[in-house]
């Protein structure tokens, strides 16, 4: 028996407490059904939703993509005060950064080790930990 179209994307947002309109639904399907982890802009994705014929704005890319880091589906990874990737992959990790490029290339968590971090202020908790590595397009 065949999955219906968007099935995967459907229980994804239920799953997530999201309601699956079109918009959602057809962003899930191009974060999340490909196989892969991912990182995009919302510039990048609303391109790729262009291509494929989805019609949102780029407004509702920027929500959309708000909504599903709030709701646990990605992760926001602030790179520059201008430049904001969301992943696919909300486990522990870190990145590698081609800065010519802007590419993002995942680094295991257990290559990573964070010595002597300092103890959060009074009253507040370490969330998680991020590291971007910055390399040189040669």
């Amino acid at each position: 028996m065949t999955e219906r179209p968007f099935a995967q994307a459907i229980n994804r947002l239920r799953d997530a407490d999201l309601r699956p309109t079109r918009q959602r639904l057809a962003l899930a399907k191009l974060l999340f059904e490909q196989g892969c982890d991912r990182h995009v802009t919302a510039e990048a994705l609303h391109e790729e939703a262009q291509k494929v014929g989805a019609r949102v704005s780029l407004a509702t890319v920027y929500n959309t993509l708000h909504q599903f880091t709030d709701a646990g589906l990605l992760r926001e990874i602030m790179v520059d005060s201008g430049k904001t990737y969301f992943d696919t992959n909300v486990g522990d990790h870190y990145h590698f950064l081609c800065e010519k490029s802007g590419q993002l290339i995942d680094i295991p968590a257990h290559l990573v080790t964070v010595a002597d971090m300092p103890a959060a202020p009074d009253g507040r908790r370490i969330s998680r930990v991020d590291i971007v590595i910055r390399l040189a397009d040669e």
